[in-house]
């Protein structure tokens, strides 16, 4: 069974299919009582479901009937390659932060399947095992592979 962040993300995500364009305008109250939770439940799902890595930029209007706007961002190559290289990579990184990482880039269509099978292998903690400094070398070998891909 669909655990309830799961299914708020499914829903959201499904509105801005059928809005036919990169935004959307939601009240967060009026979400949390359709699916009868807390505010605070529709505020985690924004914050880690909907982020800038992820292709979505999140703006909150308050008062007078306040909402929420998720915009769904579009980059060029260029721009998104720098960003992912220079903020989300840096010096170091995770392999639970590459793996979001790669399902963002994925969940966008900027790699299909049989690449990001590819690249969770290639960076995980098994594959790395041998190597002192293994968010180093994961970070050299991910914006490596993203400056080819987004080329």
């Amino acid at each position: 069974m669909a655990r309830l962040s799961d299914i708020i993300e499914q829903f959201i995500k499904s509105l801005i299919e059928e809005s036919n364009s990169q935004e959307l305008q939601i009240q967060r109250n009026e979400l949390a009582d359709k699916f009868s939770c807390a505010p605070s439940q529709i505020n985690y799902v924004l914050t880690t479901r909907f982020t800038y890595d992820k292709g979505y930029l999140i703006e909150s209007k308050r008062g007078g009937g306040g909402h929420i706007v998720i915009r769904r961002v579009n980059y060029d190559n260029k721009q998104l390659r720098n960003k992912i290289i220079n903020q989300t990579i840096g010096e170091s990184i995770t392999y639970n932060g590459a793996s979001v990482l790669l399902e963002g880039m994925f969940a966008n269509e900027l790699i299909d399947r049989n690449t990001f099978e590819i690249m969770k292998i290639t960076l995980n903690d098994r594959t790395l095992q041998n190597v002192p400094d293994k968010n180093k070398v994961r970070a050299d070998i991910l914006s490596a592979i993203i400056m080819v891909l987004l080329a």
